[in-house]
């Protein structure tokens, strides 16, 4: 097999095959699937082993006195042979990694091959293809939790075991210095404790980070922000507890924790940076100082370590194994979210280069991970959720009644997409009644219904949907609440239009399709509008039908977010193309004429850039790369189709062409300020199907099929593999 390792007496890095270890009893031998580079203690590590002799022994003053040590007791000759020894030997690399358990040792029971387990140590949990574990230093994965998440399960323990330390109740407000790896799990572990975080951090990107990630604010710590911020949301007393999550020789960590502890504060060091405590400032507050000791209690302990040997529960309630179990959990339920640390996936066979480029700042990342290769035919990692299912759609629906004319329409919610790209299209429609908006704000509700002349405004959702003269509700929400208000919509009888996404969870989705076949309305429509584009629409005629399989390619442009978007914030608004994405696959499914049948996602760092391959039944692909780094000029959306000698070619609903041949046989113009992406022609078809009881433009079946495939993006995403869209029953 082949492993990681480091000469530290050269600095040399290397992968070398080596033998694969025993399954020794009270242990499990694991394939690696993902493993963890600490972009901290790592690094550090193999940095130091770059250093002169001189610069080795002023890095480890420990190490010197045991050197020391060692010639007073052996003397010279026999000391230097043993430290010229030790560094003259390749030592292993990497402490965090998750796999797939290949053997279980005698006298272990709690799991077995097949099993999917995350794996702690610096002598167990190495960046190698196969690991033997001991038993108190590997957890199983829950159900649904991606092997690249949990690969992050070591250094999860070791925040959540600082975080234990601080003893933070709900209310308070702590103070995280040192915003790389662990303080950012330190900060998200916090946050979903109850306590408001501010965090310091030199780098603006990782300010930026942590504040997506729950921090109330974040800033540089040698500038007035961070002690603003602190002032502001303690009264001026300061923080209840400081994490030190620093590393580096600077004393300003400490110092600054003296300034922005309230008195009798907690300070926890957790990372390992300089600790020349200012006696006065610690003394005058009664600071009280504690240490995390890694993962938790057991480690550097042998006999429960590597022996086994539990410590009772009604003793030590949280031991390293069970701080890493309940930090998988906390993954699993979404309480804390690794995805947007993930800033490189490399290969393992790139191993030596990636360390380089790690070292020589190439690399700037909050996290990386090396993916394991597989074996022949075998899956990459085991599919926990090989499929998403597509529910299908079985309802009986109750008689549509016929609505009065003109159509009464309600909105609940009047943000901006609803106030600038609704709204306008519907305020001057013939035989439309704007009768009552809704908002959680009462400024907002206001505003609306002076512009566009709602009949009413209101902060009652439930009198909307109890007024039987009302015909159809708007959904124009955040993204967290549509797939709720639409199965309260449905059950009250109503026609609802629902802007995308319909549901951010196969639970949500569900939930909506049980409000159908509960209430036999299956009245529906989401805000998919481009597949109503004039300019798009006409071109899909030109192009004629097809014969044969065909390739489609859709690059979205879509740019970077404002500061402060609520787009931003993915723990309870989804990613942002879970939130826009079903636009492009709706499309692309309309312009196949189908539904697909598996979705392949790949993403780059920081998981905001993807690229999505869609299969569909006769054989079509369609790729969507969303990309947010383009530049700002480039156009938005472009799209080419290519099938049986033909294209269709769509430049950002500006211009669109036809080609047959060596000619093209249909282009066609817009003015840019008249791009048309169809929601006027999408607004009169819905009023339409309102007004008339016609069936709804877009067939339930379709709307649900485009959900599941958005969905199943982030599942693949998190599995690395195909996902198959399995029709349920």
């Amino acid at each position: 097999m082949k492993q990681v390792v480091q000469n530290y007496k050269s600095g040399e890095l290397a992968v070398l095959d080596v033998p694969v270890p025993g399954c020794k009893p009270g242990g499990v031998l694991v394939r690696s699937a993902f493993s963890l580079i600490s972009t901290g203690t790592e690094l550090m590590k193999v940095s130091e082993a770059g250093m002169s002799m001189l610069g080795k022994a002023r890095s480890r003053p420990d190490q010197v006195a045991k050197v020391m040590q060692s010639v007073a007791t052996n003397g010279v000759p026999a000391t230097y042979r043993k430290v010229m020894g030790k560094l003259d030997s390749y030592t292993p690399l990497g402490y965090s990694l998750s796999g797939v358990v290949e053997q279980v040792g005698a006298g272990v029971d709690d799991v077995k091959v097949g099993d999917l387990v995350a794996c702690a140590g610096n002598e167990h949990a190495l960046h190698a293809e196969l690991n033997w574990v001991p038993k108190n230093l590997y957890a199983r994965v829950p159900d649904g939790l991606a092997p690249r998440h949990a690969a992050f399960g070591t250094v999860g323990s070791i925040a959540l075991q600082g975080v234990r330390q601080g003893e933070p109740q709900l209310g308070e407000v702590a103070l995280v210095i040192g915003l790389g790896l662990i303080g950012q799990l330190v900060v998200q572990l916090l946050a979903a404790s109850g306590v408001r975080v501010v965090g310091a951090d030199p780098d603006p990107a990782r300010c930026e980070l942590a504040e997506r990630l729950g921090a109330q604010a974040a800033g540089d710590p040698a500038s007035a922000a961070v002690e603003s911020a602190v002032a502001e949301l303690t009264g001026g007393h300061g923080v209840d507890q400081v994490y030190l999550a620093a590393g580096g020789g600077s004393n300003q960590p400490v110092e600054l924790a003296a300034r922005l502890c309230r008195d009798r504060g907690r300070v926890v060091d957790i990372g390992k940076c300089r600790l020349d405590l200012p006696w006065n400032a610690y003394c005058e507050k009664e600071l009280d100082v504690r240490f995390s000791r890694s993962y938790g209690p057991g480690r550097y302990d042998p006999e429960y370590e590597l022996e086994g040997r539990d410590y009772p529960i009604g003793y030590v309630r949280w031991t390293e194994r069970r701080n890493l179990a309940c930090f998988l959990d906390l993954l699993a339920r979404g309480s804390v979210d690794v995805e947007p640390l993930t800033s490189h996936v490399a290969e393992f066979d790139d191993a030596v280069e990636t360390y380089q480029r790690l070292k020589d700042g190439e690399l700037k990342a909050v996290a990386v991970l090396f993916r394991y290769p597989r074996r022949g035919g075998e899956a990459e990692v085991p599919a926990k959720a090989p499929a998403v299912a597509v529910p299908a759609v079985d309802v009986k629906p109750a008689p549509v009644r016929a609505a009065r004319t003109p159509v009464r329409l309600a909105f609940v919610g009047a943000g901006n997409y609803a106030t600038s790209m609704l709204l306008p299209h519907l305020a001057q429609r013939h035989g439309v009644e704007l009768s009552t908006v809704v908002t959680t704000t009462a400024l907002s509700a206001a505003n609306a219904q002076r512009k566009f002349g709602f009949a009413e405004a209101t902060t009652d959702l439930d009198a909307v949907l109890g007024d039987k003269s009302i015909d159809a509700v708007f959904v124009v929400t955040r993204h967290s609440s549509h797939a709720e208000l639409t199965r309260r919509a449905l059950l009250a009888g109503k026609t609802v239009f629902v802007e995308k996404p319909l549901a951010l969870t196969e639970d949500e989705l569900a939930g909506v399709l049980a409000a159908v076949e509960e209430s036999g309305n299956d009245r529906l429509q989401v805000g998919f509008n481009r597949r109503f584009s004039p300019l798009l629409r006409e071109a899909r005629q030109r192009l004629g039908t097809r014969t044969g399989p065909a390739n489609l390619r859709y690059l979205v442009n879509a740019g970077p977010l404002q500061h402060g978007s609520w787009y931003l914030q993915q723990g309870t608004e989804g990613s942002r193309f879970a939130g826009e994405g079903g636009h492009f696959i709706d499309t692309a499914s309309w312009l196949l004429d189908a539904d697909p049948v598996s979705v392949y996602a790949v993403a780059t760092s920081g998981n905001e850039d993807l690229q999505v391959v869609l299969r569909y039944p006769d054989g079509s692909t369609a790729t969507i790369s969303y990309v947010t780094t383009g530049p700002a000029g480039f156009p938005k959306e472009t799209l080419d189709l290519v099938a049986d000698g033909r294209a269709l070619r769509l430049d950002d609903f500006v211009r669109a062409a036809v080609y047959d041949g060596r000619r093209k046989r249909w282009v066609s113009s817009r003015l840019p300020k008249a791009r048309d992406k169809g929601q006027s022609a999408e607004l009169a078809a819905f009023v339409k199907a309102v007004r008339t009881g016609e069936p709804m433009p877009v067939p339930l079946q379709s709307l649900v099929a485009t959900t599941a495939a958005t969905l199943a993006v982030q599942a693949g995403l998190s599995g690395g593999a195909p996902v198959t869209l399995a029709r349920s029953r």
